[in-house]
């Protein structure tokens, strides 16, 4: 096929970008060297438009062993453990093909986290779908969580916890985010980067197929009316496969053969070569006629930008071929020697005794293109005045019930049942908490894992619901009694291509490393998806942030249940009444527009760490922090997994009863302690400059507002486990 320009725009690059390539290559590349370039600088695996903002984030700390860069990032948790993990993106082909969208999305995860030594322990995800009106809603999301259940129950790795939201914004383009931590001593950690001359290189798991071709640089395009079309370009996945994979690999790994190793995820064999090569200032050549393939007939360029799943590829030590082979015969997987590192710093392929392709992997790389587009700042929103006519005939009981059954809200139960959350054994605190944890299988140290977004906060004003998310995880993390360590993240944007999307972006990851920075909870890892939008609409701008922290004694895990009748509650953190952007201005008030709520970094830290000072002297009974809803919706959500009542006295502050129940003022959690610790409580939090508020006392089974208004604890459980399940019955 005769290249030119035309066929590289088809391709996704640009007009200049094509010329960039001919002027490194000094000539025409062929088409599956422009394949290769095309899989190599799209936006999905070059970060071509985020790199410039990505350098800023704070990566280093005193836990961290592996930052970005790698696979995965790599966490100390000591006595010789350390946790691999990492976040990813998988929203175009979820949309097209919902169930294998999905699970190939869980399955490229786990293989980013197995690929360097660890044992996945635990899976997580965040999925947000369009308004639940919408014709495709319902089917989406019923793929979506088949997909991510079916995949991960085959491998037998428990999902312990994830967020689900509906927001129209994402009627075109649904978002699922997957998350996967993995256990691995520490000096038997696995990297990418080659190492040594005319090692052999080495093809194993499934055979090479046409699904997924060009599915990276599917996922950095818009979408519009012909998206039915790119269904070919969604991978198909098998579990059971990877299984096998997986105990493959950990059981070469036991072993000393293992140069390098990289999973072949999105652009597959382009991208794993390339990446290793790099990495290890390398060359490889590879004789493609080698490569395992299902379907006749391959090209050179079908099999180098096809993205069938379940595969690896490993640079082995000489002499190490046939003992790796017996391992991979036993688990029934194929292993094929394809090629070997050299010194030319080049990708050279052969097919058919012919080279078909002869790349240096510097233009693939380093010469790949770096955009400092242009983007517009966001301005801080004028804050709203509540009036009093709009709210003198609410209700506080009905806007709480109505509260509670919000699509955001609501109990996800009907999600998360069709996930085995307790394989293996370890998982210690199910989904529907603040943060799942899983133990550390045979110590009684434990991991907790969140995920968390905020889109509304993000789109009133991106810096600060940047700043908003980090510390939504921190305090997950904090509300379970685990010491926050690190974060992963998945920036999910509309095209940067738009100067106010682009804006959304910069300033996002502005305020995510602000808050990361202060707090110090460094970003390991991560991945950037653009081109979020249909035709010209795109969503709303939503960062995922997946938090990671250690319980040093599982035993000493809090809940969010209420425990004990008579015990007290107080409201750590002081509520100023912020209405604007809460989802009681939006779904109760009707009103969309003022500033989300500000973000204090020095009270989010100092909150925290005290109330860990109070779980470590065993003074809390149960936790859960404030968040959407604000301390009514939080407190009712506590009484409901508690089965217990609270009769709630608000505090005598100047500012109403609606301001004070559903503001969503930051850094505040609710805590549950006994009467007699009451002193110790209040000396610690004084001591440490902690503003607290006595809120009531638990009860029976029902809630009481000022000895006025009242409502059974089962009403409250009604509204909140209802919607959902009604939803999908119907």
């Amino acid at each position: 096929m005769i290249v030119n320009e035309q066929v590289a725009v088809d391709h996704g690059l640009k007009k200049d970008e094509y010329a960039k390539i001919c002027e490194l290559l000094k000539r025409t590349p062929n088409i599956t060297e422009l394949g290769i370039f095309s899989a190599m600088w799209n936006e999905h695996c070059s970060y071509k438009s985020s790199r410039l903002h990505l350098k800023k984030l704070p990566t280093k700390g005193k836990k961290v062993i592996q930052g970005p860069g790698e696979n995965a990032g790599v966490i100390d948790i000591e006595d010789n453990d350390a946790i691999v993990f990492k976040i990813e993106s998988h929203n175009h082909p979820s949309f097209i093909e919902p169930y294998q969208g999905a699970a190939t999305g869980v399955g490229g995860i786990m293989r980013d986290v197995f690929t360097m030594g660890a044992r996945p322990i635990a899976n997580l995800n965040s999925i947000h779908f369009g308004s639940p009106q919408h014709k495709k809603t319902k089917n989406l999301l019923r793929g979506v969580v088949h997909g991510i259940g079916g995949y991960g129950n085959c491998m037998g790795v428990p999902t312990i916890a994830g967020q689900t939201s509906f927001d129209s914004s994402y009627n075109g383009n649904i978002l699922v985010n997957a998350m996967t931590l993995g256990l691995v001593k520490k000096d038997k950690i696995f990297y990418s980067k080659a190492a040594g001359l005319n090692k052999p290189v080495i093809y194993v798991g499934s055979k090479t197929g046409r699904d997924g071709i060009h599915g990276a640089s599917m996922a950095s395009a818009s979408f519009d009316e012909k998206i039915e079309e790119k269904k070919p370009t969604v991978q198909v996945g098998d579990p059971f496969t990877e299984k096998l994979l997986l105990e493959a690999c950990l059981e070469l790994m036991a072993g000393d053969s293992i140069i390098a190793i990289q999973d072949m995820g999105a652009a597959g064999l382009t991208s794993s070569s390339i990446e290793m090569a790099s990495k290890g200032n390398l060359g490889i050549e590879i004789n493609l006629n080698k490569v395992p393939c299902r379907e006749t007939k391959m090209t050179p360029y079908e099999i180098m930008l096809s993205e069938s799943q379940e595969r690896m590829l490993i640079v082995l030590e000489n002499g190490k071929e046939d003992q790796a082979k017996k391992i991979f015969d036993k688990w029934n997987l194929d292993f094929s020697v394809i090629g070997k590192t050299t010194k030319s710093k080049k990708i050279e392929l052969y097919f058919d005794d012919e080279k078909v392709a002869d790349i240096p992997v510097d233009t693939l790389v380093e010469n790949s293109p770096m955009y400092d587009r242009k983007w517009k700042k966001a301005k801080l929103p004028k804050k709203n005045k509540i009036k009093k006519e709009d709210i003198k005939h609410l209700k506080i009981i009905d806007v709480v019930k109505k509260i509670l059954a919000n699509p955001n809200v609501c109990s996800k139960e009907w999600i998360w049942q069709q996930y085995d959350h307790t394989v293996m054994g370890d998982t210690v605190q199910k989904p529907g908490g603040d943060a799942g944890v899983v133990r550390v299988h045979g110590t009684d140290k434990a991991v907790a894992a969140s995920v968390d977004s905020s889109a509304v906060y993000c789109w009133a004003h991106p810096l600060t619901g940047g700043k908003q998310v980090v510390c939504e995880s921190f305090r997950n993390l904090i509300s379970v009694g685990a010491k926050p360590i690190a974060i992963t993240n998945c920036l999910n944007f509309g095209s940067p291509e738009n100067d106010e999307n682009m804006g959304e972006f910069v300033e996002c990851v502005q305020g995510i490393g602000e808050a990361s920075e202060y707090l110090k909870f460094p970003v390991v890892s991560g991945n950037v998806s653009f081109y979020n939008q249909t035709k010209d609409q795109g969503i709303k701008p939503t960062p995922t942030i997946g938090g990671i922290g250690l319980i040093k004694d599982y035993k000493n895990m809090i809940t969010m249940d209420f425990k004990e009748v008579d015990n007290l509650v107080l409201v750590i953190g002081k509520t100023e009444g912020h209405i604007d952007q809460s989802l009681f201005a939006r779904i109760i008030l009707d009103e969309k527009n003022g500033p989300p709520p500000e973000v204090n970094l020095f009270n989010e830290k100092n909150n925290g760490e005290t109330l860990l000072k109070l779980i470590d002297n065993k003074l809390i009974k149960s936790v859960h922090d404030v968040s959407l809803g604000g301390i009514i919706t939080a407190v009712a959500k506590m009484c409901i997994k508690g089965k217990k009542g609270i009769n709630i006295k608000k505090p005598k502050y100047l500012i109403n009863e609606i301001e004070y129940l559903f503001a969503e003022d930051q850094g505040r959690y609710i805590l549950e302690i006994n009467k007699k610790d009451f002193k110790k409580v209040a000396d610690i939090l004084d001591k440490n400059a902690v503003h607290f508020d006595e809120l009531g006392t638990i009860s029976e089974n029902e809630l009481y507002i000022n000895d006025k208004t009242k409502v059974t604890i089962d009403e409250l459980s009604t509204s909140n486990k209802s919607w959902l399940t009604k939803y999908m019955s119907k």
